[in-house]
């Protein structure tokens, strides 16, 4: 991969710039898609109102005035001359325009038109003229000090330079059948399309090989699956296990029953477990895993439990203990923050079979981690390993039993296409005397009401996440930022509780130590992007309120509702809104989280269905799991039928080794 600093133009604080967008390398950068396209279409003057937004063109005919305002602020006045006649345009803040904006200077202008004083109110204005076919213009994800502009040069440039670089993995067979173009071309066309039609065309391209590439890895890991099927056969007697759920300080509901029941098969049988234990939040999955790995070390083997955070992986190591305390089963927890000392004790006790249990994250499957006689393997949030992580876990131990944990409920269509390397188990019933959280929706104007709500929660003791969408603000947002909500929060409540931000720009550590700080009661309000949502237990948090909810997917709300209501306590949950409540009104009315997904899947396709920017491989750089499904499918149709094929040519080889490498 070619770094970015080889790219003209870009510093060491333009990278960072692009960090942030998760561009790291060339390759990174080119397929940073556009998230949507503005069409530049010439607007008609007399049919418009003062809403609509305005594209107008024409060539300068007044010398442009400069009026300054008090605190740096200015305006630019000048006239247009426009196929309507003379339209006066003004824009805020680029003085620095107006020795480009010469008399018969060729301007585009776009912004809000008011009829009565004939004057555009611009927020945009590019050189140029417009043509009589429509301009499609691409407009990225960006953050604070990276414009689309900006973007799209570097994209173009890294295009230029190194376009000729850039391979298909594509296999030839289905390039000819379908008629696609190179990659090349493809990714010129997005990022510069020259019509609608072309722009289809390279989109179902590039979608077919992003999935065509999933696919792949998923076919192939389900022949590898058949082919090394015989798994560890265990002779544990049933009635152990009985009698550990009988201690238990609940009952198992009937989908917890069948779920265990299923795992147990799987691990009985001569065939190697390769399931997904699907719930929604709360629903009681990590109780299964418990007892399968409980079961697991009767039978005298070791089991390994993989989350994708310390924290999380320190609160399942708590709950192990804490079920298992009875027992003569040694757990211990392996995280990047054991210091080397008990790191390399450790290492000898797995490799001596001296531990039974072992919780931790990726430390787990490093090289040096050797296992006695690892049975089996569970990870927590699987999605967000990736696909190369299932091969990479599978490969510690001698054919260890896999199960797999999410809780993000996805229709079953769809969990049987991208999750057709694996059995399904899902959970639906919800534990016994959990109270459903109460939902309810705010309009901005309410905010007195949401305040003293959040009062209310602080005064008896209680925590509160707020969520905000953005980390800080980038080009034309007007979206509430987390530094935005903590001064807001500070001014409400900042004298009596503590408030403190969370966010996922922070080194790892530093996010720990933070969740760490609200879990032990230290923090009253935590203000936070989406990297709360999956798996962290506060039982002292008894209210969530989000802002801006109508940015969000139905499913990641409801992954965010999850955070609370970890108790008995009867706990809220606030989504602020003065848009789109019609469809909010789908959260407040159920809590049913194969339901929401449903209505997400419906409504907005698969781009939340996983939470906002996970880092599993379901985060599609330009698919859609919804509107592409058609694709979706034949693409598995054909990477089974390209891996069935006996010939083992350059790709094959390639696309096998990613799996194994990544």
């Amino acid at each position: 991969m070619v770094s970015l600093n080889e790219l003209k133009g870009i510093g060491p604080k333009t990278a960072t710039l692009l960090n942030k967008l998760n561009i790291f390398s060339v390759d990174d950068l080119v397929e940073h898609y556009p998230f949507r396209y503005d069409v530049l279409r010439r607007s008609d003057l007399s049919m418009v109102t003062s809403e609509d937004r305005v594209i107008i063109d024409g060539k300068v005919e007044s010398v442009p005035l400069i009026v300054r305002f008090r605190g740096g602020l200015n305006k630019l006045n000048f006239r247009l001359a426009t196929i309507n006649g003379p339209v006066g345009v003004s824009i805020f803040n680029r003085a620095f325009l107006k020795p480009n904006l010469g008399i018969g200077t060729s301007v585009i202008v776009i912004g809000k038109y008011d009829k009565q004083k004939n004057i555009l109110s611009a927020t945009d204005i590019r050189f140029g003229s417009l043509s009589k076919d429509d301009k499609i213009e691409p407009v990225y994800h960006t953050t604070s000090g990276l414009t689309t502009k900006n973007l799209s040069g570097y994209i173009n440039n890294a295009l230029l330079k190194y376009g000729n670089d850039i391979t298909d993995n594509i296999p030839k067979k289905y390039m000819d059948l379908y008629n696609f173009s190179n990659k090349k071309t493809a990714l010129n066309i997005v990022h510069n399309p020259p019509n609608f039609d072309k722009l289809k065309e390279a989109s179902v391209r590039l979608k077919y090989e992003e999935l065509f590439e999933f696919m792949f890895k998923i076919n192939y890991l389900k022949l590898e699956n058949e082919k090394n099927h015989l798994g560890i056969t265990r002779e544990g007697n049933i009635k152990d296990i009985n009698k550990l759920i009988k201690k238990l300080p609940f009952e198992l509901t009937g989908d917890q029953k069948n779920a265990l029941d299923e795992v147990i098969s799987d691990m009985n049988s001569q065939k190697r477990m390769n399931r997904l234990l699907q719930g929604d939040v709360g629903s009681g999955k990590t109780i299964i895993a418990i007892l399968a790995m409980y079961y697991n070390s009767l039978c005298g083997y070791q089991s390994a439990l993989m989350a994708p955070t310390e924290i999380l992986a320190t609160q399942h190591y708590n709950n192990i203990k804490e079920i298992l305390k009875d027992t003569d089963v040694r757990i211990e927890l392996l995280t990047g923050s054991v210091n080397k000392k008990d790191k390399q004790t450790m290492y000898k006790d797995l490799k001596d079979g001296n531990i039974d249990i072992i919780v931790g994250t990726h430390a787990l499957i490093q090289d040096e981690v050797e296992y006695a006689n690892l049975g089996l393997v569970v990870t927590d949030e699987q999605h967000r390993f990736g696909v190369n992580q299932r091969a990479n876990l599978k490969n510690k131990g001698i054919k260890p039993d896999v199960l797999y944990m999410s809780a993000t409920p996805i229709p079953r269509t769809y969990a049987l296409t991208i999750y057709g390397d694996m059995d399904v188990s899902i959970i639906k019933e919800m534990p016994k005397g959990r109270i459903p959280v109460k939902t309810f929706i705010k309009k901005e104007n309410e905010m007195k009401d949401v305040l003293e709500l959040m009062y209310e929660e602080l005064k008896n003791k209680y925590q509160i996440y707020v969520i905000a969408p953005l980390i800080e603000e980038s080009e034309n947002s007007d979206l509430t930022t987390v530094t935005n909500l903590k001064d807001k929060m500070n001014l409400a409540f900042g004298s009596k509780f503590n408030i403190d931000i969370v966010h996922g720009k922070m080194k790892p550590e530093a996010k720990e130590l933070i969740m760490t700080e609200f879990k032990q009661n230290n923090i009253n309000i935590l203000i936070s992007t989406t990297v709360i949502e999956v798996g962290v237990d506060v039982p002292n948090a008894t209210m969530m309120v989000i802002f801006d909810a109508n940015r969000f997917g139905l499913s990641t709300l409801h992954q965010l509702r999850g955070r609370v209501g970890r108790n008995k306590l009867e706990s809220k949950c606030i989504l602020i809104s003065n848009s789109d409540t019609k469809r909010l009104e789908i959260m407040r009315d159920t809590h049913d989280g194969f339901i929401i997904s449903e209505e997400d899947f419906k409504l907005r396709g698969s781009g939340d269905l996983f939470g906002t920017k996970q880092s599993g491989d379901m985060s599609f750089k330009i698919a859609n799991l919804k509107s592409d499904y058609k694709i979706l499918v034949q693409a598995k149709k054909d990477s089974m039928e390209y891996l069935k094929d006996k010939e083992n040519d350059a790709l094959k080889q390639k696309l096998i080794d990613s799996i194994h490498t990544s």
